[in-house]
């Protein structure tokens, strides 16, 4: 009877234990069916750390339009080992991004690779990059930011 109680106190201790670990390091990113979801189809602002404001059409067929004040770029979206990436036509400077949602209408970008290839052969640290909102929707960032 003894080794069924120092197996039950083991096993509490070993639950209790798991339960302090800190989360997984991918916690608090958007999954892909939640990034498919809620922006296959929209349209979202948004601003870089510059302050540099943008807009970006993600269209049901995998197409986007990028717009940067005067720049107009069109290019393809596409959701790939939990990253969303935007590719752009003639421009190098898309790239692949976890998303964290962090108000109803407010999302912010963490850069983690140029490409879909570079993300597959392992991708970098995240690194912010910008915050965005769908358009149609009131922005719910806390800096209060809308384009």
């Amino acid at each position: 009877m003894s080794s069924h109680r120092t197996l039950g106190s083991l096993l509490v201790f070993v639950a209790t234990a798991a339960a302090a670990l800190p989360a997984p390091a991918l916690a608090g990113w958007m999954s892909e069916a939640e990034i498919v979801a809620r922006f296959k189809g929209t349209s979202i602002d948004g601003h870089y750390a510059s302050g540099k404001t943008f807009s970006e059409d993600y269209r049901a067929d995998g197409r986007l339009e990028y717009q940067e004040r005067d720049r107009l770029s069109g290019g393809r979206w596409s959701v790939e080992a939990g990253a969303f990436c935007t590719i752009y036509d003639r421009d190098p400077t898309g790239g692949c991004y976890r998303i964290k949602r962090v108000g109803r209408n407010c999302f912010e970008f963490y850069f983690v690779a140029r490409t879909e290839d570079q993300l597959r052969r392992g991708p970098n640290e995240p690194s912010w990059t910008a915050r965005g909102w769908v358009k149609s929707e009131t922005a719910t960032c806390a800096d209060g930011a809308s384009v």
